[in-house]
Order: C-alpha cells, then sequence, then structure tokens
C-alpha cells in the first residue's frame, strides 16, 4: 500500500478537494498502487479496482464496514454491518476475450475498465448535457433513481456494470461513510434513458468480434440494439462470473416492512467520505493541540493515535 502515514492521507484529501467522482477515485486507487502511472490504473478491469480499493479501506479503517440505508419501500431508516473481507474478489486472469455463444450469435468481448466506464458516462453527458455523477463514472447524474436493468432487461448493466445511480446510503455517524443506493425514484424515465445509452457506449466500446450465423460482422458497425436480449443477458451474466467485485449489489431487507431494497455499495464514494471524515477530525486534533502545545503540525502528525488521543485528554481536563 505504500507510505500511507496521517501526512501523505491528509495530501490525498486535500487533493481530492479539488477533484469530483472519477478524480477522488484516481487519488485513492494511486494510494492503494503507488508504484503504478495513472494510465496503468485507468486500463485496469473495473474489479481489480474495486479490490484494490477494498484492500486500502481495509488497511486504514479495518474490515468493519457500517452501513445506514434507507428503504426504498416505506423510508424506514436500516443499519447493517458487512465485513470488507468478504468483498473485492479479484477477476481472474485472462489471455483473451470472454466469448459468448446464443442462437446465430457469437460475440467476443473484454472486461470493462475504468476508463471505459468513465468514457462512456462523459459519452452520455454530452449527448444530453447532463453532468456525469457518482465515484468513478458510472453514474449518469439527472435522475436520482436507479437505473433499470439491462436495454431490454438484459442484465443488471451491460456486461455486469450499473450505470445508474440512487440516492445516499450512509455510514452511522462515527464513519460517516457514503455508498449509493438503487432506491426508485426521482425521474425514472430519464434515468432509464441515460443508463441504457450509456450500456450500449459501454459495450461498443467493449466488444472484440462478433459473428452472426457464422458470418462476421465489423463490430465498429453492429447497432448495439441489435444484439438480442438473451445475448445481452448472457454478456452481462459471463461478465459478472468473470469479473464479480466489479458491481457489489446488496439485497436489504426491511425490518419495519420487509420488503427488499436493492443497494449498489460504491466502495470508491464509501472510502472518500471516511477519509474527508478522518482528516476534519484530525485537523481539528491538530489545532486543539497547536493552541494548547505550541506544536507544529508536522509534529503533532508524528504522534501516535493513541498518544495525541491522551494529550487531547489531558486538554479537556484542563
Amino acid at each position: 500500500m505504500g507510505n500511507t502515514g496521517p501526512a501523505e492521507l491528509l495530501a490525498i484529501w486535500e487533493a481530492g478537494l479539488a477533484h469530483h467522482g472519477p478524480g477522488r477515485a484516481l487519488l485513492l486507487h494511486r494510494a492503494a498502487r503507488p508504484e503504478s502511472a495513472a494510465d496503468e490504473l485507468l486500463s485496469l478491469p473495473v474489479g481489480e479496482r474495486e479490490a484494490d480499493l477494498y484492500a486500502l479501506r481495509r488497511a486504514l479503517f479495518g474490515e468493519r464496514m457500517q452501513i445506514r440505508a434507507e428503504c426504498g419501500a416505506c423510508g424506514e431508516a436500516m443499519e447493517f454491518d458487512l465485513d470488507a473481507r468478504d468483498l473485492g474478489v479479484r477477476p481472474r486472469k485472462r489471455d483473451g476475450p470472454l466469448r459468448v455463444a446464443e442462437g446465430e450469435w457469437t460475440v467476443e468481448f473484454r472486461l470493462p475498465t475504468v476508463a471505459d466506464l468513465e468514457a462512456a458516462a462523459h459519452a452520455v453527458a454530452g449527448a444530453d448535457g447532463r453532468a456525469v455523477a457518482g465515484a468513478d463514472g458510472r453514474a449518469v447524474a439527472g435522475a436520482g433513481a436507479h437505473a433499470a436493468s439491462g436495454a431490454d432487461g438484459a442484465g443488471d448493466g451491460l456486461l455486469g456494470e450499473d450505470v445508474g445511480v440512487g440516492g445516499p446510503v450512509a455510514a452511522d455517524g462515527d464513519e460517516a461513510a457514503e455508498a449509493f443506493m438503487a432506491a426508485e425514484g426521482g425521474d425514472a424515465a430519464v434515468a432509464s434513458t441515460a443508463a441504457a445509452r450509456a450500456r450500449r457506449a459501454l459495450l461498443a466500446r467493449c466488444l472484440v468480434s462478433v459473428h452472426r450465423a457464422g458470418q462476421p460482422v465489423p463490430a465498429d458497425r453492429l447497432p448495439v440494439a441489435e444484439l438480442p436480449e438473451p445475448v445481452q443477458r448472457k454478456l452481462a451474466e459471463a461478465a459478472e462470473r468473470a469479473d464479480p467485485a466489479a458491481d457489489v449489489t446488496l439485497n436489504v431487507a426491511c425490518p419495519a416492512c420487509g420488503e427488499a431494497t436493492r443497494a449498489e455499495l460504491d466502495i470508491a464514494s464509501y472510502l472518500w467520505a471516511e477519509l474527508d471524515h478522518w482528516a476534519r477530525d484530525l485537523l481539528l486534533d491538530v489545532h486543539l493541540l497547536a493552541t494548547a502545545y505550541g506544536w507544529s503540525e508536522p509534529q503533532i502528525l508524528a504522534l501516535s493515535p493513541l498518544r495525541r488521543r491522551y494529550y487531547l485528554e489531558l486538554c479537556a481536563d484542563g
């Protein structure tokens, strides 16, 4: 994980304040893989990036993830814990593209990369003038509703990727973490249309070869909508098997009404919110200790968390 001491983490946090979702996700990923260049990180499969961020989160904040969500049916607040050790399974290394055969269609495709997701989301934003939200470009803003499943019901997003968003999911006050909730609401029609465009753009980038009845179909000339729903569904299923960490989606049963709410855990947003909460608390500690003892910020950051807490308790005791 490289050097992720307090000073380095504060520098990452400070740099991230000038960015939005994708920029912050890249900063966090560079902290997880300091030896890798930005271009290399953007070219990794999405699940590889997610696995790196889960590993970074465990190293910084431990294995227990506390999440608070709102029931999409009755609005009841729900709180639950997740074990970060169970998340972030890395995709297997592959020598070639994935292959799906369905009826007269045979399709080869590669797993989406982080750059693919950002490009697809920006393509949609450029097409309809809407902004792109979310930590990594998976979210197409302007709706606040969970995107429908694949273009024609074909799986949970193209190639297993969910390109829509819902409202916020927060952790408890100790961590103030944030993820994305897949809840119905807002302008669902706009969300569904934007998500369908993003899925088509993403699939167009990831197609390697297409054959129909044994005859090659140039992938760059193939309207994605021409692929039948069973083919698109198989593409999504194959991608999910090959890269399960790319889309961590939870079905949370409401203790009040019993209905299940579908929630997508966006680890980049969650981890950034934790880092933001930690950084602001640490800066307050620095302020209090500097005021009380006249120490500099580097001197205070050099103290262990236990010793900083002890000195703060002495200040509070007068």
